[in-house]
């Protein structure tokens, strides 16, 4: 799937902690245009709940979340 989204913008994370990566992904998501996509890259566990949960909560689509070695990868398209 990765391979068709482009990724409009790409907020790197990794060595932050909670609530580090949800703040950021929060201020992130206002530099992308209203369907593009924003990759997050994070270090935190904590990161993908966090995320995940912050993406209901406003109403943004998470369209993949990839884990390896230890680097979660998040992409949210910005919905509204």
């Amino acid at each position: 799937m990765s391979s068709q989204v482009k990724i409009a913008k790409t907020l790197d994370v990794r060595g932050m902690y909670c609530p580090g990566p949800v703040m950021e992904t929060a201020k992130a998501i206002k530099q992308v245009q209203v369907g593009e996509v924003l990759e997050v890259l994070a270090t935190d566990p904590a990161a993908k709940p966090d995320i995940e949960a912050w993406a209901r909560r406003t109403g943004q689509q998470i369209l993949e979340i990839t884990q390896e070695g230890g680097v979660t990868r998040i992409l949210i398209k910005r919905v509204k």
